[in-house]
C-alpha cells in the first residue's frame, strides 16, 4: 500500500518517480547554476518567529479579500504552464481542485494577445495576470540537455507555429524565440488596459523602482516573482525583496508573492512581511502529477492546515492579526548588532 504524503515536499519525490525525466526536469529545474532556485526556499528558512502567547485562538479564520473578492485562505495557485505534461486532465483537473489564478503571455502578434483577453472576459475571469519578466526564455540547461519538446498549443492551433524544432537543444527555447516579444515595455501596458475592463496584476516585480513604475501605469496589483528561478539566475529570492516592494507600494495596490513556498510557516512569514496572499506553483504540479485533482486539493489543504496551526501557535486568530512583529529577518538580526 502506497504511503500517503504528509507534507508538500513529499509530493516532489513522488512526482519524480512517476514523471518522465524530461518532464520532471522541466518542472523542477531553474536557470543556469540554479542559485536562485535554491535561494527561493532557503531564504524562508532564515526567517524565524516571535510568537505571542495567552491569546484566544479557539477559532481561527484564514479568510481574506483580494481585489474585492472573498477567498477562504490567502493561498492561490500561481500561473504555471503545461499541466498536461503532468497529468492527462491538465489544467482542467487543477481548476476543478481550486479557483485558480490565470495568466497570459504577450505574443509578438497583438491580435493573439487580444484574443486571449477576450476569451478570459467571456469565460468570467476576474483578473488578468501579466507576466513581465520573460522578454526571452531563461537558459534552462536541463531542458537543453534533455532536448525538451515543446507541446502543441491547442488554444492557438492554426494561428501560431506548433511544430518549431531546434537542432541546438530545447525545442521550447526555439518556440519561445518565435513567439515572445522582447520589445514589450511599460508603454504597452496602456494598450493592454485599453482592450479590457478586467483588473491587471503584473507578475515579475523585484525592485522598488519597478513597483513604483507599475503603479504609475495603473496596474491593479503586483506579484513579487522571479519566475520560479527559471529566468535570471542570481536574481534575489522573492521573500528577501518582498518588504522593499510593499514599502514602495504603501498600500495603494495589493502585493502578492510566489516562489519557494513549501510550508504553512512560509505562508505566515510572507503575510507578516506584507503580502496579501501567496501563490503556489511547483507543489501544485507535483500534486497533480501524483494524484491528479485529488493531489492538487491535498497540496492546498496541507498548506492551509499548516498555516492555521502556525497562526494558533503564534497567537493570531485571523489573517489580520499577523503583523511584522511576528517575524525576525536577517536584516533585523543585523540591525540588532549595530
Amino acid at each position: 500500500m502506497a504511503v500517503e504524503p504528509v507534507n508538500v515536499n513529499e509530493f516532489q519525490e513522488l512526482a519524480r518517480q512517476v514523471l518522465p525525466k524530461m518532464y520532471y526536469d522541466f518542472y523542477s529545474g531553474g536557470a543556469e547554476d540554479q542559485y536562485t532556485l535554491d535561494e527561493n526556499i532557503q531564504a524562508y528558512h532564515r526567517i524565524t518567529f516571535r510568537p505571542r502567547v495567552l491569546i484566544d485562538v479557539s477559532r481561527i479564520s484564514l479568510s481574506t479579500t483580494i481585489l474585492g473578492h472573498h477567498v477562504s485562505a490567502p493561498i492561490l495557485i500561481a500561473p504555471t504552464a503545461m499541466h498536461k505534461l503532468a497529468h492527462p486532465e491538465g489544467e482542467v483537473a487543477t481548476a476543478r481542485a481550486a479557483a485558480t489564478c490565470n495568466t497570459i503571455m504577450i505574443y509578438k502578434r497583438r491580435d493573439l494577445s487580444a484574443l486571449v483577453v477576450q476569451r478570459a472576459e467571456r469565460n468570467g475571469f476576474k483578473a488578468i495576470v501579466l507576466t513581465v519578466d520573460a522578454p526571452r526564455l531563461g537558459r534552462r540547461e536541463a531542458d537543453i540537455r534533455n532536448k525538451m519538446v515543446a507541446p502543441q498549443v491547442k488554444n492557438f492551433e492554426g494561428l501560431l507555429p506548433t511544430d518549431v524544432v531546434s537542432d541546438k537543444g530545447s525545442d521550447l527555447q526555439a518556440y519561445a524565440e518565435a513567439t515572445f516579444d522582447p520589445s514589450f515595455s511599460w508603454k504597452d501596458i496602456e494598450w493592454l488596459r485599453s482592450i479590457t475592463n478586467l483588473p491587471i496584476l503584473i507578475k515579475g516585480i523585484l525592485t522598488r523602482e519597478d513597483a513604483i513604475k507599475a503603479m504609475e501605469v495603473g496596474v491593479a496589483g503586483i506579484i513579487v516573482s522571479n519566475h520560479g528561478a527559471r529566468q535570471l539566475d542570481y536574481s534575489p529570492a522573492t521573500i528577501s525583496v518582498l518588504e522593499e516592494v510593499v514599502h514602495a507600494v504603501q498600500g495603494k495596490v495589493p502585493v502578492l508573492v510566489d516562489g519557494g513556498i513549501r510550508r504553512g510557516t512560509d505562508v505566515f512569514k510572507a503575510l507578516a512581511l506584507g503580502a496579501q496572499a501567496v501563490l503556489i506553483g511547483r507543489p501544485i504540479i507535483y500534486g497533480l502529477a501524483v494524484k491528479g485533482e485529488y493531489g492538487v486539493r491535498r497540496v492546498i489543504e496541507m498548506l492551509r492546515d499548516e498555516l492555521e496551526l502556525t497562526m494558533a501557535l503564534s497567537g493570531c486568530a485571523s489573517v489580520n492579526d499577523i503583523t511584522r512583529s511576528h517575524v525576525i529577518t536577517e536584516r533585523d538580526r543585523a540591525r540588532s548588532m549595530l
